[in-house]
């Protein structure tokens, strides 16, 4: 394009990379949270368990049988086996002290904790395994907390619905923020457009330098943008380490692949629609804007 452009990792491409990188950082973050809901909406699903409380006839063996047997269920991810011992001991913590003392025998029956997959953490999945599991006579109850699943359930799809119903507003708005950056650029190179028109070039010929200048613009501010989220991330998973059952490389890949595939085809896009605005314009109207 001449003199007239300069180098070309002027100052204005430095500003509009700096510009749209903070556009694809704030579009990175909300993909970035929607992504984490997911793996977080698993990690307190499967967080919950619920008792399998056995008839004190059952013996202990036969109880670890069981719970090898269970461990083989599709659905379910890790089991605890709870001694009558064990059980009164607990709840001799928590008291503060023994009610076998009093009672003069121990009230509490063997049980087996049970954590299910994410999947099978609703009312349905939870319905079926319990029937499933009382046709073993010697099993006396499957205890659930009903309401802490329906309301765990319940805020987790209305938190889903928000994060992605501001991701769809952030694309919108992202689109619109980069397009009008990108305008602004090749405004300024109106005249230069329409003089090379006059010197007889092709459109092809004029818009691949501006092509090509945004797209490298787009693959600079997602490389920015990708570096400082991959940073918060590290130091999230530094502070508490346990969020890397969250912010797993998995979340951290598609969010990095999101933010420069958006960055790149943005950019390469708005460019394009902004350059052959001008090459459509008469002379006349470059001054009318």
């Amino acid at each position: 394009m001449g003199k007239k452009t300069g180098s070309f990792f002027d100052m204005q491409f430095i500003t509009s990379a700096i510009s749209t990188m903070l556009v694809l950082l704030l579009l990175g973050m909300v993909v970035f949270f929607v992504l984490a809901a997911g793996n977080l909406s698993a990690y307190v699903r499967e967080n919950i368990t619920f008792s399998i409380v056995f008839d004190d006839q059952m013996k202990e063996q036969e109880i670890i049988g069981f719970q090898e047997k269970l461990n083989s269920e599709p659905f379910v991810k890790q089991t605890f086996y709870i001694s009558k011992k064990q059980a009164l001991q607990e709840q001799t913590r928590a008291m503060g002290t023994d009610p076998a003392e009093f009672l003069g025998y121990n009230p509490f029956e063997a049980s087996i904790e049970v954590k299910l997959k994410a999947e099978y953490i609703n009312s349905d999945s939870l319905s079926w395994i319990q029937e499933k599991l009382m046709d073993n006579k010697n099993i006396i109850e499957v205890n659930y907390p009903q309401d802490l699943i329906d309301s765990v359930n319940r805020n987790l799809q209305k938190i889903s619905v928000v994060l992605l119903g501001l991701a769809a507003l952030l694309t919108l708005i992202s689109f619109a923020l980069i397009n009008n950056t990108i305008r602004l650029t090749i405004y300024s190179k109106r005249f230069l457009i329409h003089t090379m028109k006059l010197v007889g070039a092709g459109w092809g010929f004029i818009r691949r330098p501006f092509l090509v200048r945004n797209i490298w613009v787009g693959i600079l501010a997602a490389a920015l943008a990708d570096a400082l989220l991959m940073g918060m991330a590290y130091f999230l998973v530094r502070y508490e380490p346990d969020l890397v059952e969250i912010i797993t490389p998995t979340v951290m890949a598609v969010v990095m692949g999101a933010v420069f595939i958006f960055g790149v085809t943005i950019t390469g896009l708005c460019a394009l629609i902004s350059i052959n605005r001008y090459l459509r314009m008469k002379v006349n109207e470059l001054y009318c804007m």
